[in-house]
């Protein structure tokens, strides 16, 4: 017998969240259009590229949900099925369409993913004084995870179902959701470890480099939560949809969080200056790193940003 509460209620309320914490990305994308209008136009793609990724992936989404809602309502032999069709829209146009997006869901939270870890990676990188021994690694893992969710992604539509999936593919999808919680700790330790690498004994920026180390700590526990919570689901209750419903969120938090980095530099810019007037035996010695190597633009005192580094 399927479980409903388990099954429909998982997606619907994963799908919730989703859509609210898709709500939140649009929010930090125009804030930062407004806050950031001179920035160089390596960022402005980056923002752009998240914001179109989270909005294909919130499509996908709602397509699930109308598919088993709407479409096919009451049809529990839907629950397991994973199909790939072909809609004409006219004779002389045809769409390609999944009839239920589960898959591409899954790809769309990797691809996003991917380029989060990579923008993290290249602020490691700096903070390190380039330190290729601590980058490549962390690279190199992230494309791993990008290769197991295309494996993923490719099976769940040849197979068009999920016990199918379950019974022989399994290692893929668990593979890359252990190594997503993996990387977002790493990356949390090597941002507070680099960051507090920067701190100074009595200096009025420690406050401040305290406050980046709380957000990457957060930042990443709240995005390895989120995948280790889909694995545990995954690994011990395959038979619903709840590790569904939880992975909806991924993608959502790892915009989230590209975009609070990058809209925070306003309100760090501010606070920089009020602990340099505060303490101008310390306006010499605040960690400063060139906007050109984040990509960013010469907006700040010298053309440096402070601590931009947040994880």
């Amino acid at each position: 017998m399927v479980d409903i509460q388990h099954t429909f209620g998982a997606l619907l309320i994963g799908g919730i969240i989703a859509f609210i914490l898709s709500g939140i990305v649009n929010a930090q994308a125009f804030s930062y259009f407004k806050h950031y209008p001179n920035d160089q136009r390596t960022l402005k793609l980056l923002m752009v590229y998240v914001w179109f990724i989270d909005a294909l992936h919130t499509i996908f989404v709602a397509s699930t949900l109308w598919d088993h809602f709407v479409a096919h309502y009451g049809d529990l032999s839907r629950i397991d099925y994973i199909p790939w069709c072909v809609l004409y829209t006219s004779p002389k146009c045809r769409l390609i369409l999944p009839d239920r997006s589960l898959a591409l869901t899954v790809v769309t939270t990797a691809i996003l993913t991917i380029f989060v870890h990579i923008f993290f990676v290249y602020r490691i990188f700096k903070l390190s004084h380039n330190n290729y021994f601590v980058a490549v690694p962390l690279a190199l893992l992230s494309c791993v995870r990008l290769c197991f969710a295309f494996l993923t992604t490719i099976k769940m539509i040849q197979l068009h179902s999920i016990s199918r999936f379950a019974q022989t593919y399994t290692w893929a999808f668990s593979s890359g959701l252990a190594l997503c919680s993996i990387l977002d700790v790493l990356f949390a330790g090597c941002l507070c470890y680099y960051l507090r690498q920067n701190m100074k004994k009595n200096s009025s920026m420690n406050d401040i480099l305290e406050t980046l180390m709380l957000y990457a700590f957060e930042n990443g526990i709240l995005n390895c939560v989120a995948s280790l919570g889909t694995l545990v689901c995954w690994l011990t209750m395959p038979q619903n949809l709840i590790f569904l419903g939880i992975h909806f969120a991924i993608s959502k938090l790892y915009a989230n969080s590209v975009m609070t980095v990058i809209n925070a530099r306003k309100d760090l810019k501010q606070t920089t200056h009020r602990s340099q007037f505060a303490s101008s035996a310390d306006r010499n010695q605040a960690i400063m790193f060139p906007a050109e190597s984040f990509g960013l633009t010469k907006d700040t005192p010298s053309g440096y940003i402070l601590a931009s580094s947040i994880g």
